[in-house]
Formats: C-alpha cells, structure tokens, sequence
C-alpha cells in the first residue's frame, strides 16, 4: 500500500487532533494535544491554527483549544443520519417485544439519544431525541462506557462525577469498574432503576468505526421481567450486530 500523499496525511492528522480534543472533554491546551497524538509540538500547531481558522476549533482566552461552532451542523446531521439507518431496526425490537427501542451515541461526557421508535402501550418510556443523560447510570451510558479504555474512562468519572439519581445508581468507581467488565465480558448490561425508579433497560454496544455507540430496550419492570429479560437480551445482541455492519457499511 502507498504511502499517503502529504495532503490525506495532514486531514488524518486534524482528525486525530479533534477526536483528541473530543476524547479529553472539548477542551485541551496545545502540548497535551501534542502529546496525545504522538505529532511534534510545531506540526500540532500548524493543523490547530488551520482548523481555528476554518470554524472547527475555537481558541479561549486561556490559550486552550476548543471544539468549534461549525461541527455542530456537522454533527446534527451526521446524529440524523445515524438514526434513520437505525430506524428499522428499532422498530423490529418494538414488534417483537413491545418495548420502547433507543439508539444513543457519546457525546462528550454524556450520552444522546439520536433515534427511538415508542413502545404501543399507553404506559410506555419515552425520551427526546437529542436528551443528554449521564453514562454512568444509564443502560445505553454503561454499554458506551464499556467499549472506551479504563484510561478515558477513569477521566470522564474524574470530570463528570458519579451522582446518584436513584437508590440503586452506581456511584462507587471501583463498582463501575467492574461494571464495566462484566458487559465486556458479556455483551450487554441492564439498568436496573438506576436513572429512573421502576424502569428497566437491556442495552448493548454497537460496534462500529464511529466511535461509542449502543442500542436498547426499555420498559416498566412490571413487564421487563426477567423472563422478559431472557427473551429480549440475544435479539437485542443480534440488533446491535446488525447496526454496527450497517455502520461498517456506511463508513467503508
């Protein structure tokens, strides 16, 4: 394989530089850019400028970089996009399991929901697209979680915190920890009450190119049973592996 032309390898270096930015909260000064990229001090430098003058980054008063106002059309679109692929999907899981359906993406320290498709019952659990909610408390938030290194997740802890929502949100780090690796371990997680009293979710990882990613399945306990539970957790598997070639798809 060739190498790249110089062009490619400068678009691949400022990606690297934003996700970089991404991955440390939004926010980053210039030697720890550099360091977290592996690029020389003047190189990281030389793209940073380039993408504060396109709109992409956003230089504060305190020298640090930013992440900019013009990905956010960018990533609007891109988040609509991923939930119409999802779409189908989804729905497949409310027919057979009568459940509202969710698809959610990283975004920062917290997780968004991007695409749902409403459980038929009158009592039902429903969410913005667009709604932020915590990782650490959350069955889509835990799956995402689980798919990062313990080195950028031990940082989101340090940024985001651990509050409880309810009785049973896990705010002990150790304890999400091993959280953490029993859903690698596994596949999957449950939310047991943990953002919202009497609401259990099946939730897994979407693997894919596109960064943390998870679907689930949520609804009162009173019918998410565990045998509910049994049923619902290999399709939900098997919808996560369908998303994730559908992204592979997409991204090749």
């Amino acid at each position: 394989m060739s190498a790249p032309t110089t062009g490619v390898q400068s678009l691949v270096r400022g990606f690297e530089l934003l996700e970089a930015i991404g991955d440390m909260g939004g926010e980053a000064g210039l030697s720890e850019l550099a360091g977290r990229t592996g690029l020389a001090p003047g190189t990281a430098h030389r793209i940073v400028r380039t993408l504060v003058d396109l709109g992409y980054l956003r230089q504060l008063p305190s020298r640090r970089y930013t992440l900019g106002a013009r990905l956010l059309r960018l990533g609007d679109t891109a988040s609509a996009l991923l939930g119409r692929w999802a779409t189908p999907v989804l729905a497949e899981l409310v027919e057979q399991f009568g459940e509202t359906a969710n698809l959610a993406v990283l975004d920062g320290d917290r997780a968004v929901y991007v695409a749902q498709v409403p459980s038929p019952h009158s009592v039902r659990m429903f969410t913005e697209i667009g709604r932020r909610v915590p990782l650490h408390c959350t069955g889509v938030g835990k799956a995402m979680l689980s798919q990062l290194p313990n080195t950028q997740v031990d940082a989101l802890i340090a940024r985001a915190g651990l509050p409880a929502a309810t009785q049973t949100t896990i705010t002990d780090p150790a304890r999400l920890r091993v959280e953490l690796a029993r859903i690698r371990e596994q596949g999957w997680v449950r939310d047991e009450g943990e953002q919202e009293t009497g609401v259990r979710c099946v939730a897994v990882p979407v693997p894919g190119p596109t960064g943390p990613v998870a679907v689930s399945v949520s609804g009162p306990v009173g019918r998410v049973d565990e045998a509910a539970v049994e049923r619902l957790t290999p399709a939900l598997v098997a919808a996560g592996a369908r998303l994730g070639q559908v992204l592979n798809g997409v991204a090749s």
